[in-house]
C-alpha cells in the first residue's frame, strides 16, 4: 500500500529537512567558538595515555559514544565503549587506572553516568566529559570538560537530541584527527585497522604486486653505451629509465629520460658514450614487501627531485624489478594491473 505525498506537502517536507540540517549545521560550526585549552589538555592526557581510551555515555550519547571509541581506534588511538548501565553492574572491570574516560551526558546529571563514577574516582582514571551543562555533577567530578553547547535542537519538539548529539559527534571526529596527526598516523597503519574490503586492500599493496620484471625491467650492463640505454628504455617496459647493473645484477645506477636530455644537451655525441660516465651512481631503491605508498614516499623525496622509477633489489641490492609511480597510482586508486 502506498501513500501519495501531495506537492504542497511535499515542499513543507522539503522546507522542514532543509530546516534541520541547516540547525545541524549551524550547532556543529558553533562548537568551534567553545574548543580552548581544555581541549588542548585532552589531546594531550589521551596521548599520555598508556592505556586505552573508554567512552561512555547513555541512549543516543551512547550510541554517539560507540562512534566516537570506533573513529578513535582505527585512527590509531587505542579505544572501547562501555555502556554505563552494564558497567554498574560489573563491566567497570575492563577499565584501569591507566585508562582515559570520556563520558558523554548532554545534562551531566545521567544516573547510569553517575554512579560509575565513584569508582572511576577510586581508581584514580582520569575523567574527560563532553557536556552541554559545565556546572553539572558530572563536569565538577571530571578532570577536564569539553562544552558541547547547542542554541536548539533540530526536532520542532525540542525534545529529540538531534542537534546536540550531532555537534558532540562533530566534536569526537575533531579529537580523532587531531590525535591522528599527532601519532603521524599513516595510510598504512590505517590500512592495518583495515584489511578487509577494497580500501584495506589498495593501501595494502605491496611493491611485489606491482613491479615489473623479466622483459619489462630494463637493466643494462656497466659496459653499455647511451645508446644502449635508450634502446632499453624504449623497448623494455618503455618506463623512461634503464638499470645499470654488474655481472651479478647488483644495481650500480640509472639513467632516466631526464639524465639523458641533460645529456643530449651537454654532449656533442652523446649516444656514444659509456652509460657509467653518465648514470646516476647508488640510486635510490626499494625492496619487494615494501609497500606501495612507501615506494611513493621515496619517490617523492624531499620535494624538489621527484623519481617516477625506482628499482626493487633484494637484500644483496640485486635487482629484481622496477616499478614506475604510474603503476603505483593505477594500484591505489583501481587496482588496475595488481598481480593478487
Amino acid at each position: 500500500m502506498s501513500t501519495s505525498i501531495s506537492e504542497e506537502l511535499g515542499v513543507r517536507y522539503l522546507e522542514q529537512a532543509k530546516k534541520a540540517l541547516k540547525i545541524e549545521a549551524e550547532a556543529v560550526l558553533q562548537q568551534a567558538e567553545y574548543l580552548g585549552d581544555d581541549f588542548i589538555k585532552a589531546i594531550e592526557l589521551i596521548l599520555q595515555c598508556e592505556g586505552r581510551v573508554v567512552v561512555t555515555g547513555m541512549g543516543k550519547s551512547g550510541l554517539v559514544g560507540r562512534k566516537i571509541a570506533a573513529t578513535l581506534a582505527s585512527t590509531g588511538t587505542p579505544s572501547f565503549f562501555l555502556h554505563p548501565g552494564e558497567g554498574i553492574h560489573g563491566d567497570l572491570g575492563m577499565v584501569t587506572p591507566t585508562d582515559v574516560v570520556i563520558a558523554i551526558s548532554n545534562s551531566g546529571e545521567n544516573d547510569e553516568i553517575l554512579a560509575i563514577l565513584p569508582t572511576l574516582k577510586m581508581m584514580g582514571t582520569p575523567i574527560i566529559s563532553i557536556t552541554g551543562t559545565v556546572d553539572s555533577t558530572l563536569a565538577r567530578n571530571s578532570d577536564l570538560v569539553l562544552k558541547v553547547k547547542v542554541a536548539r535542537e533540530a526536532c520542532p519538539l525540542g525534545l529529540a537530541p538531534t542537534a546536540s548529539t550531532t555537534a558532540v559527534m562533530a566534536l569526537g571526529d575533531a579529537l580523532a584527527v587531531v590525535l591522528l596527526e599527532a601519532r603521524n598516523f599513516r595510510p598504512e597503519d590505517y590500512a592495518l585497522f583495515h584489511p578487509g574490503g577494497a580500501l584495506g586492500r589498495k593501501l595494502l599493496l605491496t611493491v611485489e604486486k606491482l613491479m615489473r620484471t623479466g622483459e619489462e625491467n630494463p637493466t643494462i650492463p656497466l659496459e653499455s653505451s647511451v645508446r644502449d640505454a635508450v634502446i632499453a628504455m624504449t623497448t623494455r617496459g618503455n618506463l623512461g629509465a634503464a638499470i645499470i647493473v654488474d655481472e651479478q645484477q647488483t644495481l650500480l645506477g640509472i639513467l632516466t629520460d631526464g639524465d639523458l636530455r641533460r645529456v643530449l644537451e651537454k654532449y656533442e655525441n652523446p649516444l656514444e658514450l659509456p652509460v657509467k660516465q653518465v648514470m646516476t651512481p647508488n640510486p635510490k631503491a626499494i625492496t619487494r614487501e615494501k609497500l606501495a605508498a612507501e615506494a611513493m614516499r621515496v619517490m617523492e623525496g624531499d620535494g624538489h627531485h621527484n623519481i617516477t622509477v625506482l628499482p626493487v633489489v633484494d637484500e644483496n641490492r640485486k635487482v629484481i624489478g622496477v616499478i614506475h609511480l604510474h603503476d603505483i597510482i593505477q594500484g591505489l586508486t583501481g587496482l588496475k594491473g595488481a598481480k593478487w
